[in-house]
């Protein structure tokens, strides 16, 4: 039970690497807000959650928006009076070489995966800093480190992910805040795992353990992050990638 009477947000928790996050933090003991704009399936979390005895509300939320971040915190201060844990985990995906993305593609992946960690942190680091404690934790991704062809708009989110993590772990730290990023590899989530097995292969193969890793490796990372056991750890990037950027 590490996070005992602890209360997490974390966004993008409907599925994937969000919902295994949502699970693990229950199990130890966190109170969960769920946040994610896919409703059926964040309630569908939330429903799993309680049945294994655990606490937990759904909030839909748009990251990109001021107003819906803004609702969802204040749900969560309603239900729960405090906020201990922000993971950042919502994002998404719309690939392009440089020549070909469109402005729309860029500005959706920039408002989601960069202007909603920031929406999102603004609005949690006050509520933190007042109690004088909190965990933030960012995800990038290791594409975030060395970049990746065809992913202008995603790696720029996730390597500036890294810089917002540096420049706040610095403010917010003297606070009693931590703030760490953790960079995902390859992670077996639904969406990956509907590619073709020739770049399923492709990815393994790059990999020197030789395996995709699965949403709990990251998930049991994030837990790490918001745990006590990690209180002297600020403005660090973890990688979660089984080694492939070595």
């Amino acid at each position: 039970m590490r996070l005992k009477e602890k209360v997490a947000i974390i966004t993008g928790s409907a599925q994937g690497i969000g919902k295994e996050a949502a699970l693990t933090f229950a199990q130890e003991g966190a109170k969960v807000i769920v946040c994610d704009v896919i409703e059926d399936a964040g309630r569908r979390t939330v429903k799993e959650i309680q049945e294994r005895g655990g606490t937990a509300l759904f909030v839909m939320c748009d990251v990109t928006r001021r107003d819906s971040v803004r609702h969802m915190v204040d749900q969560a201060l309603r239900e729960f009076g405090q906020i201990d844990i922000l993971v950042n985990n919502a994002g998404i995906l719309q690939d392009a070489t440089l020549l070909k993305m469109t402005e729309d593609q860029w500005d959706a992946v920039i408002n989601v995966n960069l202007k909603g960690v920031f929406n999102c942190t603004q609005a949690v680091a006050q509520i933190m800093v007042e109690q004088g404690f909190g965990k933030i934790i960012n995800t990038s991704s290791v594409v975030g480190l060395y970049g990746n062809f065809g992913q202008t708009n995603y790696v720029a989110t996730k390597s500036g992910i890294i810089g917002m993590t540096k420049v706040w772990a610095k403010e917010l730290g003297r606070k009693g805040v931590n703030v760490n990023a953790v960079a995902p590899g390859f992670i077996a989530t639904e969406m990956v795992k509907k590619m073709p097995e020739k770049i399923l292969t492709m990815m393994k193969e790059k990999t020197p353990l030789n395996r995709l890793g699965q949403p709990r490796d990251v998930a049991h990372v994030y837990l790490f992050l918001a745990s006590d056991e990690s209180n002297f750890i600020n403005g660090a990037v973890i990688s979660v990638d089984g080694g492939v950027v070595l």
